[in-house]
């Protein structure tokens, strides 16, 4: 704690950085043994966003420039990554513009959350049609069936999942316990999109859970697997499996567009991690993604 504590003030002493956050659970009453120190930073001479890690501790380094940029909605919206934004705790901010671009994000009105809403389902209906051209035929084979279902969780997570919160004018986290957040925040409010939308992941609770963590060996997922086994020690499960699921797709992507040229035991590892015995494939997955397209377009 010490030390964070440390970095905290060594950011906010450097003159390059013109305002710093703490962002994610670690640190509030949310806090578990998984959370991650994270800060956010705005600096001159920055010239592209980028992220590093040291001793545990996260740090998004944005451009100073953005910090007066991102004051105005119609430019975040487009570029600006706003559950960040939105849900971190200000340490420093002596222009005063970090305040201001969170007062923006939560004072949003109405009009404005559904022109965003509208704006992210149109985006997804465009992945979502590129997905099916890409994916689907009668040409294609078990790999585009995985790929199919990689490109479906990831239209779903990124896109229709922060759509599904602009009814409730709330900001999506992506921490390992997305699950738990996604249910608490959203699940009474709205059943049948978190039902499709936990679909795509085929749950399995502690034995599914148990299954993915002993098939990351061998796979390079030291990390992954690391902070999975963190969750699944204090019972977050799904978390751990939701994470694996889509680490595998984003790391092991060429595996998946070669997969009947691996060997038997990494497509026996990988089909685990990506739950093809469990999941929807193909079609399956896209026809999911479709109907939480429309389920969040309803607010259902």
């Amino acid at each position: 704690m010490l030390f964070r504590s440390r970095v905290a003030e060594r950011l906010v002493a450097d003159r390059k950085v013109r305002a710093v956050a703490q962002a994610g659970s670690h640190g509030t009453e949310f806090q578990w043994a998984g959370s991650v120190p994270t800060f956010v930073t705005f600096e001159r001479g920055v010239l592209s966003s980028h992220a590093d890690a040291r001793a545990g501790v996260s740090v998004e380094h944005f451009p100073f420039e953005k910090l007066e940029a991102w004051r105005d909605w119609d430019v975040a919206r487009a570029e600006a990554p706003l559950a960040l934004l939105a849900t971190s705790r200000v340490l420093y901010d002596p222009t005063g513009h970090y305040g201001r671009i969170q007062r923006m994000l939560w004072n949003l009105s109405a009009s404005q959350r559904a022109a965003h809403r509208a704006e992210l389902l149109l985006h997804a209906q465009d992945a979502l049609t590129a997905a099916r051209a890409a994916h689907t035929g009668a040409s294609h084979g078990v790999q585009e069936q995985l790929l199919a279902l990689a490109d479906a969780r990831e239209i779903a997570l990124t896109l229709l999942y922060p759509a599904l919160l602009t009814w409730l004018h709330l900001w999506p986290e992506f921490e390992i316990r997305l699950p738990h957040a996604w249910r608490a925040s959203a699940g009474l409010r709205f059943p049948k999109a978190v039902y499709h939308l936990e679909s795509l992941y085929a749950f399995g609770g502690e034995p599914e859970a148990r299954r993915v963590l002993l098939a990351t060996r061998g796979l390079g997922l030291v990390e992954q697997e690391r902070r999975a086994r963190a969750a699944f020690q204090v019972g977050y499960y799904d978390g751990a499996v939701r994470y694996l699921r889509d680490e595998t797709a984003r790391t092991h992507r060429e595996d998946l567009q070669r997969w009947l040229n691996l060997t038997p035991a990494r497509r026996e590892k990988l089909g685990t991690l990506m739950g093809v015995t469990r999941s929807p494939l193909g079609p399956a997955a896209l026809n999911i993604v479709q109907e939480l397209l429309e389920a969040v377009r309803e607010g259902e």
